[in-house]
């Protein structure tokens, strides 16, 4: 594990002393410095030190950022910012009179333009839309049609409830997501998390005729972690 010397790393690349750092912690500066030469934090103080500097715990402990180039290291920390929703990512949205989240209705005839539209408010806001008051207010949700049956029991043009996954590193292996991409537009899949290992997303199909596929988090645009169906 590499955690010791890359948080000091990425502690001098914030340009941070281990007093100023460990107080935005709220944590001692000897803890710090413990932290930084031998001692290996526990988990919890692990998770705070990650979204502190901005990158995974997978990265804090298995990556030796001190063999990058500068070049490579900003390349990483970048693109792990962006995949933990740290970088702008916009969500078109609508709300009610009352300044309420609405959830808006992805009907299949709508998908072949969502892709071109999603992040466009004048787009989203001629969506269909509702609410549902037992879903959490503190998320977004968004509905979209079922098309075909490559995910039985779940039959073609059923209404799946989804909910945006701003940080894609926690997607689940074996759940269910809806999953934006350049290539496939908008597909309801199994999902494998392997953005860890090689930058992608194995989706996969309950229907067993269907081959799974990956794609890279390049070609991503949104995705969905599917709540419940409706017929």
């Amino acid at each position: 594990m590499h955690v010791n010397s890359n948080l000091k790393l990425l502690r001098k690349k914030k340009g941070l002393t281990q007093e100023s750092m460990a107080e935005s912690l709220a944590i001692s500066r000897s803890k710090l410095a413990g932290y930084e030469s031998s001692i290996n934090p526990p988990l919890e103080t692990l998770i705070l030190l990650s979204d502190f500097l901005g990158v995974s715990t997978d990265i804090l402990l298995r990556e030796d950022l001190g063999t990058y180039s500068e070049y490579k290291l900003r390349e990483l920390l970048e693109t792990d910012q962006f995949l933990r929703g740290r970088k702008l990512r916009i969500l078109a949205t609508t709300v009610d009179a009352e300044g309420r989240e609405l959830i808006e209705v992805v009907s299949q005839r709508a998908k072949a333009s969502y892709l071109a539209g999603f992040s466009d408010p004048e787009f989203v806001a001629e969506l269909p839309r509702f609410s549902l008051p037992f879903l959490p207010g503190d998320r977004k949700h968004r509905v979209f049609q079922v098309d075909g049956d490559s995910m039985l029991p779940i039959a073609d043009g059923a209404w799946i409830v989804c909910e945006y996954m701003e940080d894609w590193t926690q997607m689940r292996d074996g759940e269910r997501y809806v999953v934006v991409t350049e290539q496939e537009g908008v597909t309801f899949k199994i999902a494998y998390n392997r953005i860890s290992a090689s930058q992608k997303l194995l989706l996969c199909s309950a229907n067993p005729i269907y081959a799974p596929f990956e794609v890279g988090v390049e070609q991503i645009r949104e995705v969905w972690k599917y709540r419940l169906a409706m017929s």
